[in-house]
């Protein structure tokens, strides 16, 4: 069995007024949540707010009474791990839908989602939409998730050079998110971590100002200090334009020493 250390943290960025951004770091379940709201005047942070609030709330649920009943249906051939991401994600998902049609004020606001639970044996690896996974294992650096947005779909279908890519007018539309619909298609996956891993997550702010090859330089710098690491990828999408809330968390799997 391998133990997780992690550290995550959230900036407002450089151009907007406030964060909609939230994360969980609960790292006596090993559960890690990085949330990227959506839909103006703080609305946005209320959605990812009850994103992290509700996968908190379900895992404590879960960790504590194993005849508690779950929201949604508990699907054959996945682990525990993997149903309670899938599970609390919806759950999260029909929170924020129903909140915005009790109140016209919070009418379609959404969030992205990206998180991961280990069991003591595997991560699964839950998201929906743009917020990512990337995984760093012996100095490569590997990209876990795909997209849900616009450019991907393009992309998927043709062959886009960098400075198409780069110019592409829509970058920033999603294609699936929570809190849009009553019900969400959650991706998830499951891998075995190796000692010395390290994972990380965060939303668009991050990786929309480096580019990969400069994520996997700053990783590597900060070894296995997770703290360093995390802030040093957020300042540093920051000073490279900061044009969105910008959040990480990074967790390193390590040889346990029991």
């Amino acid at each position: 069995m391998l133990d997780c250390t992690a550290f995550g943290e959230t900036n407002v960025g450089r151009k907007r007024a406030h964060n909609e951004d939230n994360l969980l770091v609960m790292a006596d379940r090993n559960l890690f949540i990085v949330a990227d709201g959506m839909g103006g005047h703080g609305h946005g942070e209320v959605a990812s707010e009850i994103v992290v609030t509700t996968m908190r709330e379900f895992c404590e649920l879960v960790g504590r009474d194993d005849d508690a009943t779950w929201p949604g249906r508990i699907e054959r051939g996945r682990t525990e791990s993997e149903n309670m991401l899938n599970a609390g994600i919806k759950w999260a998902n029909y929170s924020i839908w129903e909140r915005g049609h009790a109140d016209t004020k919070f009418k379609n606001m959404g969030t992205t989602v990206v998180g991961m639970h280990y069991d003591g044996e595997y991560c699964a690896i839950a998201h929906v939409g743009d917020s990512r996974c990337y995984r760093l294992r012996d100095g490569e650096l590997t990209q876990i998730t795909e997209d849900h947005s616009l450019l991907n779909d393009y992309k998927k279908m043709a062959v886009l050079t960098p400075e198409e890519e780069a110019n592409f007018p829509h970058k920033n539309i999603i294609v699936r998110a929570c809190g849009l619909k009553d019900d969400v298609v959650v991706d998830i996956q499951k891998e075995k971590p190796e000692d010395g891993d390290i994972y990380m997550f965060c939303s668009d702010g991050l990786n929309g100002e480096m580019e990969n090859p400069e994520i996997r330089d700053i990783m590597v710098k900060h070894g296995t200090n997770v703290e360093t690491m995390a802030k040093d990828l957020i300042r540093i999408a920051c000073d490279n334009g900061g044009k969105d809330n910008v959040t990480a968390i990074c967790v390193h799997m390590s040889a346990s020493d029991d």
